[in-house]
């Protein structure tokens, strides 16, 4: 049941990685816009629907086995997948689009799921490992949208996606068709069974402030990465280009190793969050390098800036499961769904502004700015952290303590 939840999962991430460092090309080439405000505000509306739709699919999902319920949110994402790839206006393209999304979002109900199903000491384990999966689930979907692109026009994406949609209806069929026993629900403290006490409830609040200006700051840079690659380089290679986006699932695969290898040895997490927020600004500015005349120029631009998305993504990675891991210390098994959602409202939130911000900042200042944007915003992560979270125990279990942090 695991395995199978764990492909779900992974399917999912690669169809709605195949064209997210494309938009801006997709927008030019299919209706002949090139403004980066229009990209910008559709990545934000992307992200306004998710936000919206997961708590109701959350609602939906406790009256309704998540299993039963995929399988039809799944092949009306796939059909509107057809529609986005047969639409030839802009108007009928964003009515699919979004409601595709919204559809799609239903499968985000898996990872609660699986964590409400997992031993307090196998948080740390699962939630790295699914980051994983998100990571390489884009670095697949981004490199197939990159190859994509070079051999057909970009609509031909969409029918990818529905082919990955429907792969997870089928998976979801085929665990309906020989039910399989449910994995025993983790044990829960008595108080869990009602309301959580009031100071978790202000922790979670606290902590999807701090998620929103979090993800705010790491996914300003997203969106035009690939263009700015480009336009860096000056390989108009969109598989390159697809490959140096995808670097930071690379990191999120050797940090699951580090992470598990220290485990092993009983050692504590390497890093202090607040370290990991300076090396993730030190990151991003980095990669900013090339567009600042002023700074470091007799140095070597290309090198500085993949050195800054290989150190962004180590951190990004790492800072993703301390605060996740916030989220399941802070919440209990039975209300990991709803909690989740209402977090996960505050990351897409953060993501929404980050996306309307995208665009305005690449059409005033040029392709930098973002990056110079989103160092500022984990800098300010680092002055909210001990405000937000002032009296906590390290993030991570015993075997993950951080004695700094």
């Amino acid at each position: 049941m695991r395995r199978t939840l764990l492909t779900l999962s992974t399917l999912a991430v690669v169809g709605d990685a195949v064209l997210l460092p494309f938009y801006p090309q997709y927008f030019a080439s299919r209706f002949g816009v090139a403004d980066a405000r229009l990209v910008g505000n559709y990545l934000a509306a992307l992200c306004l629907v998710v936000m919206l739709a997961l708590p109701l699919w959350a609602r939906l999902a406790r009256r309704v086995e998540l299993l039963r319920l995929l399988p039809f949110t799944q092949l009306a994402a796939a059909l509107l997948c057809v529609a986005c790839y047969a639409a030839d206006s802009m108007l009928l393209f964003w009515l699919a689009s979004l409601a595709m999304v919204g559809c799609k979002s239903s499968y985000l109900l898996i990872y609660p799921r699986l964590m409400s199903q997992a031993a307090p000491q196998e948080h740390a384990g699962l939630i790295g490992l699914l980051s994983v999966i998100v990571h390489f689930g884009g670095i697949a979907g981004a490199l197939l949208g990159g190859v994509l692109l070079g051999l057909l026009p970009a609509r031909h994406a969409f029918l990818l996606m529905a082919l990955a949609d429907l792969a997870q209806m089928g998976l979801c069929l085929w665990l309906l068709r020989a039910p399989l026993p449910a994995l025993p629900v983790a044990a829960a403290p008595a108080s869990s069974a009602g309301e959580p006490a009031p100071q978790a409830a202000g922790g979670l609040w606290r902590l999807g402030l701090l998620m929103l200006l979090f993800y705010c700051s790491a996914y300003l840079v997203r969106g035009f990465f690939a263009l700015y690659w480009q336009q860096q380089s000056g390989l108009d290679n969109s598989t390159l280009a697809a490959a140096v986006f995808a670097l930071p699932a690379l990191l999120a695969l050797l940090g699951l190793w580090h992470n598990r290898r220290r485990q092993r040895l009983a050692r504590p997490a390497a890093g202090s969050t607040r370290s990991l927020l300076l090396l993730g600004a030190g990151g991003l500015l980095l990669q900013a390098l090339p567009q600042l005349p002023l700074l470091l120029q007799a140095l070597p631009q290309l090198p500085l800036l993949l050195l800054g998305r290989c150190l962004f993504g180590w951190a990004l990675f790492q800072l993703t499961v301390r605060l996740d891991l916030q989220l399941f210390r802070l919440s209990t098994p039975l209300h990991y769904a709803r909690d989740y959602s209402r977090i996960n409202l505050c990351q897409n939130l953060g993501v929404l502004l980050s996306s309307s911000a995208a665009g305005a900042l690449v059409a005033s200042y040029g392709l930098a700015a973002p990056f110079v944007a989103a160092a500022l915003g984990l800098l300010l992560c680092l002055l909210a952290y001990p405000l937000l979270l002032p009296e906590q125990r390290p993030p991570f279990p015993k075997e993950f303590a951080d004695e700094h942090a």
